[in-house]
């Protein structure tokens, strides 16, 4: 199984991080796209790349309105060929990057069209202008101009030159998890450390593959979990809530439920979609939290001594998950806690799942 950590896109911490987390024994880092809370994630990764030798390098996630898709595609592109084939361009339909700019997730025709214009492009192939998403309004055509010739769509000329670049879909819900069957390398489930919410997204995705005629071996699953590993309960609880309340609002985002859930966690789910700030978005004592019971954080996150958390993780990696993107105190925390929660996995978890 991969495991892979993260950190914010901090330009100035990039290539500490990275040669920390390769020396760790980690297989990559993810950082987050989302312009008004970090820096750029494209130079954090180039800059991770530039520290390291066989760490993977993650956007984790960008999403489809910020960026057009051949941006997006020649960010990614220029990160694996700086790192020699280690990057991936980890993507979902956008959360806090939209909400400071006043907009809700991507629609779900949007991320999908997006999908396959990205895809096309990261292959070298050419994109019909029509599918480039570039309005009337913000530009007119090309021809206008009564050039002599012009590009009668879009490529990016040198991608043959580089190796695809995996696409990885950031999914909870049913359509996206069946648009990312359908167009996605991996898919990242969003959806907790929760045995049955796990095996319902993969044989959502299976059905969705097999109805597209795509071969099964071809597709791949991950997943975000929630980890702090301590021998005190609720300093592991503690450590993890942030991060918990941010990934479980994913699976109520829009008010209804994604995937099953008990009466209890449903409970949850409802009063963490009424009580959710943006303003306080990830962090420690938001009013969100308030609403994460201790049977909540203990299912739906891996939170326990090390050997909890490695049953814990064994059990998703037994779902066919051979991925996992860890959200919780690592090695760069600053609070002795949560170093020590960080040094307990990478000491005593990590090898042994390994």
């Amino acid at each position: 199984m991969d495991l892979w950590t993260s950190h914010h896109a901090a330009p100035t911490r990039a290539a500490d991080f990275a040669r920390q987390a390769e020396a760790l024994g980690w297989h990559g880092i993810t950082t987050v796209d989302s312009q008004n809370l970090s820096g750029d994630p494209y130079v954090f990764l180039a800059l991770g790349a530039t520290a390291s030798r066989t760490l993977g390098l993650q956007t984790s996630v960008t999403n489809p309105v910020t960026r057009h898709p051949a941006v997006t595609a020649t960010s990614a592109l220029t990160v694996q060929k700086l790192s020699g084939g280690r990057m991936i361009l980890g993507i979902g339909r956008g959360d806090s990057a939209l909400a400071h700019l006043g907009r809700a997730p991507a629609r779900l025709k949007w991320f999908e069209n997006y999908l396959i214009s990205l895809q096309a492009y990261l292959r070298g192939e050419e994109v019909p202008f029509a599918a480039a998403g570039i309005a009337d309004e913000a530009a007119p055509p090309v021809e206008n101009l009564g050039l002599a010739d012009a590009p009668s769509s879009s490529r990016i000329g040198w991608a043959k030159d580089t190796a695809k670049v995996p696409v990885e879909v950031a999914a909870t819900g049913a359509r996206v998890i069946s648009i990312a069957a359908r167009h996605a390398d991996r898919i990242m489930f969003a959806l907790g450390a929760v045995p049955e919410r796990l095996a319902w997204g993969i044989e959502t995705a299976r059905q969705t593959a097999a109805e597209a005629g795509r071969e099964l071996e071809t597709l791949s699953f991950g997943a975000y979990i929630n980890l702090a590993c301590h021998e005190d309960l609720d300093v592991a609880r503690k450590l993890a809530r942030a991060g918990t309340g941010l990934f479980a609002r994913f699976s109520v985002m829009h008010g209804a439920i994604a995937g099953p859930a008990s009466d209890s966690q449903a409970e949850v789910f409802r009063n963490l979609h009424a009580t959710y700030d943006m303003n306080a978005h990830g962090h420690q004592g938001g009013q969100q939290t308030a609403a994460l019971t201790d049977e909540f954080m203990d299912g739906y996150a891996v939170i326990g001594d090390a050997d909890h958390c490695l049953r814990r993780l064994e059990a998703v990696q037994a779902l066919g998950i051979d991925k996992i993107a860890v959200t919780g105190p690592n090695f760069a925390a600053r609070a002795p806690e949560a170093q020590e929660s960080a040094a307990r996995f990478t000491d005593l978890v990590m090898p042994r799942l390994r």
